[in-house]
């Protein structure tokens, strides 16, 4: 079988990647493109001389990349809010929800830490228990969140796919469940937003946030919050910016404080939200991927695994059926255990993965190609001899 190219050469080149290098590790940090690199120098040299600011500076930029966002999953500008980080994001919707004692959170098992720790400082405050969601032999681990939501479920947290093998969550099963029970839903989409198609008109998440530096293309230190309506004008901030509030673009009259924030979600976005190096860089990068679509990304990029998860099948790897996983990640797996250097022994070629959990953890994108597959291929036959 021919491998599938996802990407053309052209796509290829929009990405600042050699021709030798293999690099495989979007899940963790995504390549960089051309475009963003060149709108992070031409931001610097621009800051540089801070005479040119103008005072609306310190708010177009944020707006127009909040509505990007919005565009991006089909949501609202005004219910978008620019944070640092998903555990900023998570703390704000913890914030947010109410949780009583004998009420319960339900989480997922091994989940990433920034959407955990909140999660569990919360129940221990509030005296709510923290069930967490253990797939059973033959289950998935969607059937395993479902299982454990109940009337007393207050807030269902959850990423899209998890995050070291690329496993589905589908999130129109879980987010059914927990508005049946009157439960929030608290989504961390990193793993996912920019190579897998999101619409929170379907999904109806009450907070969603995502990193901008994985699958958005993006700059590292400046993420995303959705924030669903009905908590807008009842939302407590994490922190209290004086961009939030109404009358900021006056700076003339700052001191006038006032109890007003300004409409929407801008409350709950963090201090510095103006972010003037950053947002050039998140701006360009969404453009981008506006340009493919993460339904064409996705589609390209399933291909790409799918011949990945052929091959490697005669390596002894294994990986989850195409079903029950997303098309831009894999995890591939051996029934003895992985060498613990073997990504050492691929970074030796080039060949640039990570290891998370028990799987060696493959994120490929429009970048990736044919020959892609044949190193990685290659490299694994020679590392696991």
């Amino acid at each position: 079988m021919t491998p599938t190219k996802p990407g053309s050469s052209q796509e290829r080149a929009a990405f600042e990647i050699p021709d030798h290098v293999t690099y495989l590790n979007c899940a963790s940090l995504c390549p960089r493109l051309k475009v963003v690199t060149a709108a992070g120098r031409a931001t610097v040299e621009r800051m540089a001389k801070p005479w040119t600011l103008e005072a609306s500076d310190w708010f177009s930029g944020k707006e127009q990349l909040c509505a990007a966002f919005a565009r991006l999953i089909n949501a609202q500008a005004s219910s978008v809010a620019l944070v640092p980080a998903v555990s900023y994001g998570v703390a704000v919707a913890a914030l947010n929800v109410p949780v009583k004692a004998g009420d319960n959170i339900v989480v997922l098992d091994q989940e990433y830490p920034s959407n955990f720790y909140s999660w569990r400082r919360l129940a221990r405050e509030c005296g709510a228990e923290l069930r967490v969601a253990v797939p059973t032999p033959g289950g998935t681990r969607t059937d395993a969140i479902v299982q454990l939501i109940d009337r007393r479920t207050a807030v269902v947290a959850t990423p899209n796919c998890y995050w070291t093998d690329g496993t589905l969550i589908d999130l129109r099963r879980v987010g059914a469940a927990a508005r049946a029970n009157d439960a929030a839903l608290v989504v961390d989409a990193s793993q996912s937003l920019g190579a897998y198609p999101f619409d929170v008109a379907e999904i109806q998440p009450d907070f969603l946030v995502t990193v901008g530096y994985k699958w958005l293309l993006g700059p590292y230190a400046l993420g995303y919050l959705y924030v669903a309506e009905r908590w807008h004008s009842k939302g407590v901030p994490l922190e209290e910016s004086w961009l939030h509030r109404e009358g900021s673009e006056n700076f003339a009259r700052l001191v006038e404080y006032t109890e007003t924030y300004k409409e929407g979600a801008a409350r709950f976005g963090q201090g510095e939200s103006a972010q003037l190096y950053l947002l050039p860089m998140a701006q360009a990068a969404l453009k981008q991927i506006a340009e493919w679509t993460p339904a064409r990304i996705q589609r390209q990029l399933s291909e790409w695994t799918a011949e990945l998860a052929s091959r490697a099948a005669s390596l002894g790897l294994t990986c989850a059926d195409p079903k029950d996983r997303v098309g831009h990640m894999i995890g591939l797996r051996a029934e003895s255990g992985l060498p613990d250097n073997l990504v050492g022994q691929l970074a030796e070629r080039d060949v640039y993965v990570a290891a998370r959990g028990t799987s060696i953890r493959v994120a490929p994108h429009l970048h990736s190609t044919a020959t892609d597959i044949d190193r990685l291929v290659a490299a694994l036959r020679e590392s696991l001899r």
